[in-house]
């Protein structure tokens, strides 16, 4: 019995990589010309690489390097916080547009196809916070991060609830991070291919009508926008 059980999760895992490097292969094609535009426009509007490559906990909590669109200044993190907020001074102005249209994350379909994270699992997070996980939270560093999951939807205004906050940081840590943290654990315990197409489709509609808000969400409030303004 045991046996097949282990048979049946490789047969998972080797499903879900090949669903990863299909997508993300096929995704780094279609969208090569908008990737070329977005690094065009970075680089002549501010000095600094195209690419935003921060450290991030992997699967088993293993180290590496993300790829972003660098939409703030160089040396972002030494003059100011992690978490950011719509209006924060560091975002350069293509910065700001790539923001608002969550185009961000496209380059790392790059991680995806090399194989440091998936199309869907839990939001890589830096190492400050996934080194102090513990209990069952452990769990959610079992699986590759991903670019989206369930947390990514429910909170996909998160800049602009920053943006409210006096002290964005404490906002994260406080509105943001246990609730994201639950839902990456929901995730995890009942991942499946049928799990992350469906969260594909959410997260599609989500972008498109900010408005949408999925079943699986129902007994999670959306993340209000003014949440953080009155945060003492």
């Amino acid at each position: 019995m045991q046996g097949s059980s282990l048979i049946g999760a490789r047969e998972r895992a080797m499903a879900k990589r090949i669903f990863d490097l299909v997508t993300s292969g096929i995704g780094l094609i279609v969208l090569s010309p908008v990737m070329a535009f977005m690094a065009t426009w970075i680089k002549l509007d501010s000095p600094g690489p195209v690419f935003y490559r921060g450290v991030r906990g992997g699967r088993h909590n293993h180290p590496f390097r993300i790829f972003k669109f660098r939409t703030m200044v160089t040396d972002a993190e030494r003059k100011g916080g992690h978490s950011t907020g719509n209006a924060d001074p560091r975002i350069t102005r293509p910065g700001s547009f790539i923001r608002t249209h969550k185009m961000d994350e496209i380059p790392q379909l790059i991680n995806v196809f090399i194989g440091d994270m998936s199309i869907v699992g839990p939001r890589p997070q830096i190492l400050s916070y996934t080194s102090a996980y513990s209990g069952e939270f452990l769990e959610i560093l079992d699986v590759r991060p991903g670019i989206t999951d369930w947390a990514s939807i429910w909170n996909s205004n998160e800049g602009a609830v920053l943006a409210e906050a006096k002290d964005p940081d404490r906002a994260y840590d406080v509105l943001i991070h246990p609730t994201k943290m639950m839902l990456q654990l929901r995730y995890v315990r009942t991942r499946a291919l049928r799990t992350d197409l469906r969260i594909v489709l959410c997260t599609l509609k989500r972008i498109v009508d900010p408005s949408y808000y999925p079943a699986e969400l129902a007994d999670v409030p959306p993340l209000a926008v003014d949440a953080a303004r009155n945060l003492s």
